[in-house]
């Protein structure tokens, strides 16, 4: 399912489970005070947002070289998609649920191991390529396949609400295959996929950016209905805040 591999880091990506995280540099606690594991950043109509979560969300940007490109993800960016996602989660609460089976899960998985360009040195089309890799950017299969499964579930959702009567054509394509596509292979000194082994991808990735400001809008209007609040100023101010950032 190509479509699943859009990259607007809008939709990229779950928080797949908090991962309790002491500070690297901590001091030792003194006998008998508490140790803190981890922390709450922000809250999303009653859904907290750990500090293990938006470290969680940085190290998932590795699989979307294209939206967040290396050494750009910021604290503040990751919490931001944290933030729009568990609003989006919490409206697919409420609508019919999208599930995909595993073996939807696993061949896009595969479309991605075929395609991201970091893979390549990794060989990641072999297991123990993947795993490599993984590894490598502190991940796990078992926590890629859940976040992956979500990213379909939001992808599949956020086509059923905004897509209807877009059409990107071909020359649309082409522009972003030269200008995008192309700098990111040629930075790493990879041999870039053809532009008809990419192109679904690169619709998939034009579409999205073509829905972004719906989905911005709609978005806008759930954070005014409901409550999101960023609590720790390192992780950027409550989005829709006037100095937030924008993505």
């Amino acid at each position: 399912m190509r479509r699943a591999l859009a990259v607007a880091a809008i939709f990229a990506a779950l928080a797949a489970g908090a991962r309790a995280q002491a500070p690297a540099a901590a001091a030792a606690p003194a006998p008998g005070q508490p140790v803190v594991l981890d922390r709450v950043v922000g809250v999303v109509n009653g859904d907290v947002i750990l500090e293990s979560d938006v470290k969680e969300e940085q190290r998932f940007a590795a699989l979307e070289p294209f939206s967040v490109p290396a050494g750009t993800d910021t604290l503040q960016r990751a919490a931001r998609r944290l933030a729009n996602r568990t609003l989006i989660l919490q409206q697919m609460k409420e609508q019919q649920q999208l599930n995909f089976n595993i073996s939807d899960v696993r061949a896009a998985l595969m479309d991605l191991r075929k395609h991201l360009p970091k893979c390549r040195r990794y060989n990641c089309v072999t297991d123990a390529g993947w795993k490599a890799f993984l590894a490598a950017n502190d991940l796990t299969e078992a926590e890629v396949f859940a976040h992956w499964k979500q990213r379909l579930e939001i992808l599949k959702f956020i086509d059923l609400r905004f897509r209807s009567g877009i059409r990107i054509s071909n020359e649309e394509i082409q522009d972003y295959y030269k200008k995008s596509v192309l700098p990111v292979y040629e930075k790493q000194n990879e041999k870039p996929p053809a532009l008809d082994e990419i192109s679904p991808r690169i619709e998939e990735i034009l579409l999205q950016q073509h829905v972004n400001g719906l989905l911005q809008d709609w978005l806008n209007s759930l954070r005014s209905e409901g409550s999101v609040q960023i609590l720790d100023p390192a992780y950027g101010p409550s989005p829709g805040s006037p100095d937030q950032e924008n993505q």
